[in-house]
């Protein structure tokens, strides 16, 4: 490939990138706090990122942010962390009626008062503003709790403060906060999170509820509606993401989003009567409008125009309580299923001798180490300091709702007709998890982001790479060229992990390095063939998000159980075994994945899928004929 055409190829996946909306925006979004104000200013070295999950779109094993293990709680957090599980858990036992609640589909005000007292409902606002004043990691262990036994109540709370007052709390000044945390936190006031609206799904960009300034600037005036919105019959406070028209630097007037912080108490907010839903049913869902609402121009959120930065800052920021109550789901539905088939006897035997149910519990388990490890990697980050998760915390999105769906639908099936029956208690839990592969970004659009955001860095570095070529750097070139023959002749084996993996684990260390390794070449070959098409190319962005989301899998793992080795913990030969599995077949996986990109069985494979996607939607109906002919 040469020089001239990487530079080129970057560029236009950069500029493509820039007019498309929330998974592709995310290619170009704000670049972090720490990174150079001018990345093309040639006298500023590019930026590097810490992320390990952007990092490994290049190819590199950057282990800052995984290795060792960032989970550490001192010894004041771990004794707070304590007295709260235990009152959290009998809420849930004693005043809490999860089944009730979905009967009913309302959850009392009574009992979400009570849930307040405890401080679950400011659970990482500083104490200053009347919060519990925990960080992440001790946020993520309290969402376990709930997400085990009661989703709606933990939607309720997560549409309050992981997103409803959560950019109060980013981007709110100092009157901003001392006005509107102290009763947000203690449950005094709700809050709710008001982006989507008919038009607009996860194009938040294409958003239609405008704000207009008041001819004295003194207040904006809100109009529009928003959809879904949670919370939205009962909250007294409002996140409310709107069009204003906003002057350039270069003169030119142009329609920007804006944040606002908006009180039910200005007049002119209604809301719609509670949504039927599927599930979570406990939870409040109501269409929101607002008409002619006066809003005080100092209850902006941010600057002004930037109120898509910050509604995907606070979905970004909030997205990991997702995968804890999804950890907590998997959680109670294990030690239903324990129960059970170490109980029920059939054909003369326990359902638990019988090694297609031993298959599927050590599916199980697989399943919940990784999310559970994911999870805590992540708020650890967030907790030191990370300011570049966004990859990481898309992944631990996808891994959780999805994982936490596959269990309990096995849980269900091991139970057999049991598990069907409402008595049981699973098939509410199904009926809720199937939300959380949606809101909050759907896991379709989760997969992009991840792809899209990796391949821009990786595109990125591959530009500057071509400067450097071009230079005439004989070292740069030779170590390139030695590269890349040493991968095209199979004899690379990836980045190294000595020293931070544990030597029980260099075998499936070594296969997460050859993830890492190839993953990094495929991703090269894409941009390099696609150029600033590969935006579109969806089909192949999948299975680069896949293969994405197995490597930062096995990573979490490994760091895990590396920990757990180190530390001489109990269950460590356990853990040990869960991780060489699923190291074995996730690096099957990523091979597989990695190949389709480049088999012309796949490519052929992908024009027939659209060919026949194509057919029946041009048909309006299936196209086959019925084999009865009639």
């Amino acid at each position: 490939m040469s020089s001239t055409r990487i530079i080129r190829l970057s560029s236009r996946l950069t500029n493509k990138a820039s007019n498309r909306s929330y998974a592709a925006a995310a290619i170009n979004k704000d670049k972090p706090k720490d990174a150079p104000k001018k990345r093309a200013e040639s006298t500023k070295a590019i930026y590097d990122s810490p992320s390990f999950g952007m990092n490994m779109f290049r190819g590199l094993f950057q282990s800052s942010q995984v290795f060792p293990y960032p989970v550490s709680l001192d010894d004041e957090r771990r004794e707070t962390l304590s007295m709260i599980i235990g009152p959290a858990e009998k809420f849930f036992e004693e005043v809490n009626n999860a089944t009730k609640n979905d009967e009913e589909a309302k959850i009392p005000k009574e009992v979400l008062r009570q849930f307040g007292e405890l401080g679950a409902l400011g659970a990482v606002v500083p104490v200053e503003y009347e919060g519990a004043g925990l960080n992440n990691t001790q946020m993520a262990r309290l969402a376990e709790i709930v997400g085990a036994n009661d989703l709606a109540m933990g939607v309720v709370m997560g549409a309050h403060q992981s997103i409803g007052y959560k950019g109060i709390l980013l981007y709110g000044n100092e009157e901003q906060k001392k006005k509107y945390l102290p009763d947000l936190a203690t449950g005094r006031k709700f809050a709710a999170f008001c982006l989507t609206e008919p038009s607009s799904g996860s194009d938040a960009n294409s958003i239609r509820t405008r704000a207009v300034k008041s001819s004295d600037g003194k207040h904006y005036v809100i109009n529009g509606g928003k959809i879904w919105i949670s919370n939205g019959g009962f909250a007294d406070v409002f996140t409310v993401f709107a069009q204003t028209q906003v002057v350039g630097k270069d003169g030119v007037t142009k329609d920007k989003v804006s944040a606002f912080i908006v009180e039910r108490a200005y007049g002119g907010v209604t809301n719609g009567p509670p949504e039927k839903k599927m599930g979570i049913k406990g939870s409040n869902t109501a269409e929101v409008h607002f008409e002619d609402v006066k809003v005080p121009i100092e209850n902006m959120l941010g600057e002004e125009g930037e109120g898509f930065k910050v509604a995907m800052n606070i979905l970004n920021n909030g997205r990991f309580g997702i995968p804890a109550a999804c950890t907590g789901s998997m959680k109670h539905c294990i030690q239903k299923t324990i129960e059970h088939v170490t109980t029920r006897t059939q054909f003369g035997a326990k359902l638990e001798t019988y090694g297609m149910v031993k298959e599927k519990i050590a599916e199980m388990l697989l399943r919940h180490y990784v999310t559970e490890s994911i999870v805590y990697m992540l708020a650890a980050n967030m907790d030191k300091g990370a300011t570049e998760y966004q990859i990481e915390a898309a992944i631990g999105k996808i891994v959780g709702s999805e994982n936490a769906w596959w269990v309990c639908d096995e849980a269900i099936q091991l139970h057999g007709g049991m598990g069907f029956m409402k008595e049981c208690g699973l098939e509410r839990v199904l009926r809720d998890l199937r939300i959380f592969r949606i809101f909050e970004g759907a896991n379709d659009v989760m997969r992009l982001f991840v792809a899209l955001t990796g391949c821009q860095y990786a595109g990125m570095h591959l530009k500057e790479l071509a400067k450097k070529v071009q230079s005439g750097n004989l070292k740069l070139i030779f170590s390139e060229a030695q590269k890349r023959a040493s991968r095209s002749f199979g004899m690379s084996s990836g980045p190294s992990m000595s020293g931070v993996v544990h030597s029980a684990l260099t075998d499936s260390a070594k296969l997460a390095s050859i993830s890492i390794d190839q993953f990094g070449a495929a991703v090269e070959s894409l941009l390099r063939e696609h150029g600033k098409n590969v935006i579109d190319q969806q089909f192949l962005l999948r299975r680069i998000a896949d293969a994405a989301i197995d490597i930062y899998s096995m990573v979490a793992v490994l760091s895990r159980c590396s920990h757990a080795l180190e530390q001489n913990a109990p269950s460590m030969k356990h853990e040990q075994e869960i991780v060489d599995v699923f190291c074995k077949q996730a690096s099957k996986r990523v091979m597989v994945n990695l190949q389709a990109l480049k088999s012309d069985d796949s490519k052929k494979e992908f024009k027939q899928l659209a060919a026949m996607a194509e057919a029946v939607c041009k048909n309006g109906s299936l196209v086959q004929q019925h084999p009865l002919g009639v």
